[in-house]
């Protein structure tokens, strides 16, 4: 999870702050946040926010965003892959301007379906995937459940081990009353203050930024189906389906990450038949918005089979 999903319950009754913030119209959202190239696609039964850009006939690469994030969360990356890859970004089933998923299912098992429906939608046999945090887990579980499906594997920070109060094999029976308040308050300002811990790089949690990620968090039903997500996680054991992973795999770690920290690496390295490692230095959770230029190179040059020049 990321520092974002850790720090809900601060977010939602921190120091007695208290205000409610109803869903802001779909309308207004997504003429403010999904301009062009954005567009929306049925797939699966759900209307996904998707971007589809660059080289049409490149080799593709599937960019999947963390927990309480959007596709935005890769506009920096875009124009440094677009001029050699076609870039295909989304907003996952209940996040974003996707929103929530009519069938209630926000399992790995529902995204992995999701995606690989999507895939076929847009005509892409096989794709580079690269996750994000949660993103990076349904990444490599989606990895090993389509193996035809994958030609490389870059996991930023990925979640999928369990940790104090997230055990292998249980979901939470029920979320704490604080946390169930989430659908009817979101205060801006300790939303601001629960992201810092995601940005090691001074000035890039800007105004702006903030004002991005509350405006999707205020989206039409994201607040109930992150509740839903929540309750219906379940983490498995990983080492056996990592395993199983044969194409390369980049781990892609900001070494200042305060979500998910570098040395869990070594997790993915003892699992993962054919793994290397990149950290960045003075990067933190989001290289791909804190670094962008030296993020998206590591994952060119990987990419592009020049990991070792």
């Amino acid at each position: 999870m990321t520092i974002i999903a850790i720090s809900l319950g601060v977010l939602l009754f921190g120091g007695g702050f208290w205000l409610y913030n109803p869903d802001l119209p779909r309308t207004a959202l997504e003429r403010r946040w999904a301009p062009p190239p954005s567009q929306f696609v049925e797939v699966a039964g759900v209307r996904l926010h998707i971007r589809d850009t660059g080289l049409r006939d490149g080799p593709a690469v599937l960019l999947i965003h963390g927990f309480g994030s959007s596709l935005h969360s890769w506009e920096a990356w875009a124009p440094l892959l677009e001029d050699r890859f076609r870039v295909v970004s989304l907003d996952l089933p209940g996040f974003g301007l996707t929103g929530a998923d009519p069938t209630g299912d926000y399992s790995d098992e529902r995204s992995i379906a999701v995606l690989a429906a999507l895939m076929d939608q847009l005509g892409i046999g096989q794709t580079a995937v690269v996750g994000s945090s949660m993103g990076g887990r349904i990444a490599w579980r989606f990895a090993a459940a389509k193996p035809a499906r994958v030609s490389k594997l870059v996991l930023m920070a990925p979640d999928g081990f369990a940790s104090l109060g997230r055990e292998y094999g249980r979901a939470p029976e029920r979320l704490p009353w604080l946390m169930r308040l989430l659908p009817y308050t979101a205060p801006k300002p300790l939303l601001a203050r629960t992201m810092q811990g995601a940005y090691a790089v001074p000035g890039v949690l800007t105004d702006a930024v903030v004002d991005r990620y509350h405006a999707m968090l205020l989206a039409p039903g994201v607040r109930r189906a992150i509740l839903d997500r929540m309750l219906q996680t379940r983490l498995v054991p990983p080492e056996p389906i990592l395993a199983t992973i044969r194409v390369p795999v980049l781990l892609l770690w900001g070494e200042r990450d305060g979500a998910v920290p570098a040395s869990h690496a070594t997790d993915y390295e003892r699992a993962l038949p054919d793994v290397r490692t990149v950290i960045l230095p003075g990067i933190g959770h989001v290289p791909m918005e804190e670094a962008p230029e030296a993020s998206a190179r590591a994952l060119r040059e990987f990419l592009e089979g020049e990991t070792d020049s």
